[in-house]
């Protein structure tokens, strides 16, 4: 299973931008698909997360992040959406996909995509 995130770049203080991870491999389940970011020297931290279930799908946020950013998934074409609005100086990081994937010949993994850099200017 691979991910691929897209998406980053440049933007002023108050835009928006799109993130998108496309996952791909053959005959794979995805459990989880979320969003972290990290800055330079710091953890990586928690942006947004679906959890897959026999009840439906359930979404967490960072608290703080919750009134700005969005996380949405396409489950047909296996991708997963990070919408970032009112984007503040702070929000500067790199940005990774991750999924929790069963396999039959794995079980279940966790992958990470390649990171990809938001910097917002002031």
């Amino acid at each position: 299973v691979q991910l691929q995130a897209s998406g980053g770049g440049l933007v002023q203080a108050g835009g928006s931008l799109r993130l998108t991870c496309a996952a791909s491999g053959d005959n794979f389940i995805i459990n989880t698909y979320g969003w972290y970011r990290q800055a330079p020297g710091k953890q990586r931290e928690l942006v947004a997360l679906i959890t897959h279930s026999a009840n439906g799908a359930r979404i967490k946020y960072a608290d703080y992040l919750k009134d700005r950013f969005t996380i949405f998934e396409d489950t047909a074409e296996n991708t997963v959406n990070l919408q970032m609005n009112s984007l503040r100086p702070e929000d500067t990081m790199t940005y990774f996909c991750k999924a929790n994937v069963w396999t039959a010949s794995s079980g279940s993994n966790d992958y990470w995509g390649q990171g990809t850099q938001v910097t917002v200017s002031s």
